[in-house]
């Protein structure tokens, strides 16, 4: 059976837990057998049970604790059940743990994780299914990832994550798509009819961050650019690799793992290219990463950029019926349907 991207991720908490004594895991429902909600963390509580610590239901107190955890020289990182419930600690990220650094004039780090699974598609409901993560991006010392399903190299979901527990000392909050979880982790082999890049956006002195550049292989150059981070990339992988056989519409895919500071250089180098660009998101459309992305390549390439179109859920709560879920989230269907539109319009 084929390891998935829970596999990958699993097994980057358990290498953080082995490599470093200072990392500590806490979180609700986390012990084994459980294992989480999502059991990315089944068998922590085993292998390393002084340093797996489940915890009440509260999560800016976990957020309080966990920042004074990282204060005294620990490395937490903080399992929030559903990411919804970031809400619930904002004000401990926004307005305290993200300016601890500023604060104390550089005299202190705070190597804090926190890991949350974000998005829908699973019926669970409008509390439990929201991609709240453009809430976060563009505060001051917050680092926001996401995870692609790769593993290319020496790059994976589960060494992304690893990486940054043990080398990061500024806080990160870690997006994973619920989606995510059971999609098999992609090796070049898998990923036979692409050509595919890997660039390092280059964070701080301590970790470097992949962008994924995927083409067709031996196809001519590519008419549109698309940009898609978490499940969205998986949707836009699939429908770039189906126009490009079943209808000669060739795209060229970049997915970010840093979403903020969004490092804009491999995207502007495709769009130069392309001169359109598709931004595909799962949260709502309006004032978020399709949308800053968007205004950013508009003030990089001025009158290079010919076209550029945002895909995003619609201005509604997630609904709990899946069929109406459906409706509400962008589908793979509604990526292939725009860029039909977008190459009809270049032609």
């Amino acid at each position: 059976m084929k390891p998935t991207v829970l596999d990958s991720l699993n097994q980057g908490l358990l290498a953080a837990l082995q490599a470093d004594p200072a990392v500590h895991l806490l979180g609700e429902d986390i012990l084994d057998p459980y294992g989480g909600a999502f059991k990315v963390t089944r068998g922590c509580s085993t292998a390393f049970p002084d340093r797996v610590i489940p915890t009440p239901i509260s999560e800016a107190g976990l957020a309080g604790v966990t920042a004074g955890m990282a204060l005294r020289g620990l490395k937490p990182v903080l399992e929030i059940m559903f990411g919804d419930f970031t809400t619930l600690l904002a004000d401990q990220l926004i307005n305290h743990i993200s300016k601890f650094r500023w604060m104390y004039n550089d005299s202190v780090s705070l190597p804090l994780v926190i890991r949350t699974p974000m998005g829908g598609r699973r019926g669970y409901g409008p509390t439990h299914s929201q991609s709240l993560e453009k809430l976060f991006l563009g505060v001051p010392g917050l680092t926001v990832l996401a995870p692609a399903n790769f593993s290319i190299g020496e790059d994976s979901p589960g060494r992304l994550l690893k990486n940054t527990i043990l080398n990061t000392d500024s806080p990160v909050l870690f997006i994973e798509n619920k989606l995510q979880y059971l999609q098999p982790l992609l090796t070049l082999e898998e990923l036979s009819d692409f050509d595919v890049d890997v660039r390092y956006d280059p964070g701080d002195t301590h970790q470097q961050f992949p962008f994924y550049v995927l083409r067709i292989k031996g196809a001519p150059q590519a008419s549109i650019s698309i940009s898609a981070y978490g499940y969205s990339a998986e949707m836009a992988r699939q429908a770039q690799l189906k126009l490009a056989f079943e209808e000669e519409i060739f795209c060229e895919l970049i997915v970010p793992t840093r979403l903020s500071p969004f490092a804009l250089q491999p995207l502007v180098d495709s769009v130069s290219r392309t001169g359109r660009v598709l931004l595909v998101e799962e949260g709502t459309r309006s004032l978020g990463w399709g949308a800053e992305v968007a205004a950013l390549l508009a003030e990089a390439l001025g009158d290079k950029l010919k076209q550029v179109k945002r895909l995003a859920a619609l201005e509604t709560p997630v609904p709990a019926a899946v069929s109406l879920e459906k409706v509400m989230l962008p589908q793979q269907e509604d990526i292939e349907n725009l860029l039909r539109k977008m190459s009809a319009q270049n032609a």
